[in-house]
C-alpha cells in the first residue's frame, strides 16, 4: 500500500502564468526599441521593429488562450 498523489493542474492558472511571462519577454524585447522610437532618424526603423515584436506576441497570445494543456502552454512561449 502506497501513498497515491495525483497533480491536478489549473489549467486557467497555467495560462495567466505563461501571460505574465509573455508580457515580461515581450517588455524587455521592447525596452531598446521604446527609447529608438522617440530619436525622429530612429523611429520609422524602431517602429517597423517594434511591429515586428507585436505579431510575435500576438500569435503567441492566440497560441496560449488556445491551449488545453500544460505541454501546449510550454510550447507556445519562447
Amino acid at each position: 500500500m502506497g501513498v497515491h498523489s495525483v497533480i491536478t493542474i489549473n489549467i486557467d492558472k497555467a495560462k495567466a502564468i505563461a501571460h505574465d511571462a509573455r508580457r515580461t519577454a515581450r517588455s524587455a524585447e521592447f525596452a531598446p526599441l521604446d527609447i529608438k522610437a522617440t530619436i525622429p532618424s530612429e523611429a520609422t526603423t524602431a517602429e517597423a521593429a517594434r511591429q515586428v515584436i507585436r505579431d510575435k506576441y500576438a500569435a503567441m497570445q492566440t497560441a496560449i488562450n488556445a491551449a488545453t494543456t500544460v505541454e501546449q502552454i510550454k510550447a507556445a512561449l519562447p
